[in-house]
């Protein structure tokens, strides 16, 4: 389980993140991320839509990567948002799911790099 002040919950926020961030995607599913603050806490969010199966497969897909998400938000040094869509192929990969997960959130981590030392030099 994530800490309370980890965790999004606004509308606001996911929009804002899946707008105007990057986003890395894999057979199973999308990450989206923006840089924060240092300052601020790294927060994640999930969505995890119908089409992934009924409430149980869902629940399960959301357990699952909560569970993998936690490392990486907390041994980021940045500060990030981050939203997590599960695609369809979620519900049935187990490991797949952790590997996607980690590859699609060092993608992001990188753009968003690029992304500061673009910023940077356009200065």
């Amino acid at each position: 389980m994530l800490p309370s002040g980890h965790r999004m919950r606004s509308s606001q926020d996911f929009r804002a993140t899946i707008r105007g961030g990057v986003r890395a995607g894999r057979a199973t599913l999308v990450v989206h991320m923006v840089q924060t603050a240092e300052t601020e806490r790294s927060r994640v969010g999930f969505v995890v839509s119908k089409a992934v199966g009924n409430a149980v497969h869902r629940n399960r897909v959301k357990r699952r990567l909560r569970h993998l998400t936690r490392p990486l938000l907390f041994a980021d040094p940045w500060g990030c948002t981050a939203v997590v869509r599960a695609l369809p192929a979620a519900a049935d990969a187990d490991a797949e799911l952790a590997a996607d997960l980690v590859g699609a959130w060092q993608s992001c981590r990188r753009k968003l790099a690029r992304r500061a030392v673009t910023a940077g030099s356009a200065r």
